[in-house]
């Protein structure tokens, strides 16, 4: 059996947060929006190939992060994606959006503008609010590979 390993171009771009009950947790390393990466522990490579009862935790957990950013991060919407094309391993993207963000209206693809980085004291914040809503694991976060 094979290791498990995150894709190396989602390491390079995200810091590790930790682990939900059924993905690992990433956040972009982009501080101008807060985008989320959510990587189950799978070979499947599309979300809707997966049998049903990996495919609910899965969901649940986009639904644990999507409350945590409605509710701890004040923002209205939440962008939902499973796009695989730059890195096939199968991920997820859940963006925080409000008007007046840095891409609004646009998508974040080709439209995030260079951001601030996340410091070591925001990335705590996020963090210990994951683990008090999300039931975050591991909530040690690391800045790359």
């Amino acid at each position: 059996m094979n290791e498990f390993r995150i894709h190396p171009q989602l390491l390079a771009d995200c810091h590790r947060l930790g682990r939900l009950p059924a993905t690992h947790l990433l956040l972009h390393r982009n501080a101008a929006l807060p985008w989320f990466i959510l990587v189950p522990e799978t070979q499947v490579l599309d979300l809707l190939d997966l049998d049903p009862a990996p495919l609910g935790l899965i969901l649940n957990d986009c639904a644990r992060v999507c409350a945590y950013i409605k509710a701890d991060l004040g923002l209205p919407r939440v962008n939902l994606a499973a796009i695989g094309n730059l890195v096939p391993q199968l991920h997820l993207h859940l963006v925080g959006r409000a008007p007046g963000d840095a891409c609004w209206p646009a998508p974040v693809w080709g439209h995030l503008p260079p951001g601030p980085a996340y410091g070591a004291e925001r990335l705590g914040e996020l963090v210990a609010g994951l683990v008090r809503h999300c039931a975050l694991r591991a909530p040690a976060f690391t800045s790359g590979p």
